[in-house]
C-alpha cells in the first residue's frame, strides 16, 4: 500500500503538469501551431543548409537558398495545379452538367418512379448535409485562427521562426537549456540533440511517404486513362495528393474524392469505381504499411504507437493534433530514452561546455 500510494501521488503530480502544459498549448494555439510548423520546416531545411555550408557556401546564402527554395517549390506546385485546373474548368463544368442530366434521366425512368420534385428535394438535402459535414471537418483545420489576418500572421510567424532557427538554432537551444538547473543541462542538451535527429528523420520520411502517395494515385489515374482516351487533370491531382498527405484526414479525403469525381464526370461510373479502388488501395498502403512501419522504424517508435498517437492527437486537437502527434511523440521518446540511458554522464555532448561552464575545483 505504501508503494502504491507513493506511485499514485507522483503520477498525479505528473498528470497535473501534463494537463497544465496541454491547457497552455490550447490557449496559445495561434502561437504554438505556427512554431511547430516552423520546427518541421527547419528539420527539413537545416541539413540542406548545413550541406551547402560544408561545400563553402556563405552561411547567409545557404540560409536564403534553403528558405526561398522551399517557398519557390511550394508556390510552383500550387501555381501549376491552379493553372491546370483553370484551363480544364470549362470542360469539367460541361461534363458535370451532362452527367447530372444523365443521372436525372436515369432516375426518372427507373422503376423507383421518382419525380423532378423528389430529385430536387433529395439534392437540397444532400447539399445541406455536405455543408454541415464540411464545416465540421474543417473546424479543426481552422482552429489556429479565423480570417485572413490570422492566417497571414501565422504564415509570417512560420517564416520568421524558420529563418531564425536556420540562422542560430543551436544558440536558441543553448539559451533554452540554460533555463534548467546546472546538473540537468548535460542531459537536456544531449536529449535535445537526439530528439532533433529523430525529428529530421521523420520529416524526410514523411516527404517520401507523400511522394509515394502522389506517384501511386497519379500513376493509377494515368494508367486508367490509357484504356479510356486519357485521364484529365492527372498532374494537379498528383500535386494535391502530395500536398494533402501532410494534412491528416482532410487531405486524403479531398484529394481522393477529386480523383474519383473527375473519373466519374469524364469517363463514367465504372471507371470512377476503379479509380475509387486505386485511391483506397494507396491510402490503405499508406495508413497500414508506410505510416506505421516506414515512419515507425525511422523514428524508432512501434507501429502500434504511431497509429495510437495519430488517433489520440486527432481526438484531442483535431487536424493539428493528428498532424503533430507523431513528430512530437517520436521526439519526446528519443529524448527520454537518451536521458534514461545515461550516456550524457560518461559521454556528454561536445557543446556541453557552452551551457555548463566549468567551475573551480569541480569536474563536469
Amino acid at each position: 500500500m505504501r508503494i502504491a500510494a507513493a506511485w499514485s501521488w507522483r503520477l498525479l503530480v505528473v498528470a497535473g503538469v501534463v494537463a497544465l502544459v496541454l491547457f497552455l498549448v490550447v490557449q496559445l494555439r495561434e502561437l504554438v501551431v505556427p512554431l511547430m510548423v516552423a520546427m518541421l520546416l527547419a528539420a527539413l531545411l537545416v541539413p540542406f543548409s548545413a550541406w551547402l555550408q560544408r561545400h563553402r557556401w556563405p552561411k547567409w546564402l545557404a540560409v536564403a537558398v534553403s528558405e526561398l527554395g522551399v517557398l519557390a517549390i511550394l508556390t510552383g506546385l500550387i501555381w501549376l495545379s491552379i493553372r491546370t485546373v483553370i484551363g480544364g474548368y470549362p470542360a469539367l463544368r460541361d461534363q458535370t452538367l451532362l452527367r447530372w442530366e444523365d443521372l436525372k434521366r436515369f432516375l426518372l425512368e427507373s422503376p423507383l418512379h421518382l419525380s423532378e420534385a423528389d430529385i430536387q428535394g433529395w439534392m437540397d438535402g444532400l447539399l445541406a448535409s455536405l455543408r454541415e459535414d464540411t464545416s465540421s471537418l474543417w473546424s479543426g483545420a481552422l482552429s489556429v485562427g479565423s480570417g485572413v489576418g490570422h492566417f497571414l500572421a501565422g504564415f509570417l510567424l512560420v517564416l520568421f521562426a524558420t529563418l531564425f532557427i536556420l540562422i542560430d538554432g543551436r544558440g536558441i537551444w543553448h539559451w533554452i537549456v540554460k533555463i534548467f538547473p546546472r546538473k540537468a543541462r548535460a542531459a537536456i542538451l544531449g536529449g535535445g540533440q537526439a530528439g532533433w535527429i529523430t525529428l529530421s528523420t521523420f520529416v524526410r520520411v514523411q516527404v517520401l511517404v507523400a511522394f509515394i502517395d502522389a506517384v501511386g494515385i497519379g500513376l493509377g489515374a494515368f494508367i486508367l486513362g490509357l484504356f479510356y482516351d486519357g485521364f484529365p487533370l492527372v498532374v494537379p491531382i498528383a500535386i494535391l495528393v502530395f500536398l494533402g498527405s501532410f494534412i491528416p484526414v482532410v487531405g486524403a479525403v479531398v484529394s481522393g474524392a477529386l480523383a474519383v469525381f473527375i473519373a466519374l464526370v469524364f469517363m463514367g461510373p465504372w471507371q470512377a469505381f476503379v479509380m475509387l479502388l486505386i485511391v483506397i488501395g494507396v491510402q490503405q498502403l499508406e495508413g497500414h504499411v508506410l505510416q506505421p512501419f516506414l515512419i515507425g522504424n525511422a523514428v524508432k517508435v512501434h507501429p502500434l504507437a504511431v497509429v495510437l498517437l495519430v488517433a489520440a492527437g486527432g481526438f484531442l486537437a483535431g487536424i493539428p493534433g493528428a498532424l503533430f502527434a507523431v513528430p512530437v511523440g517520436a521526439t519526446l521518446n528519443a529524448m527520454i530514452v537518451y536521458i534514461a540511458r545515461g550516456d550524457w554522464r560518461s559521454n556528454p555532448h561536445p557543446s556541453v561546455a557552452d551551457v555548463v561552464p566549468p567551475t573551480r575545483g569541480r569536474r563536469l
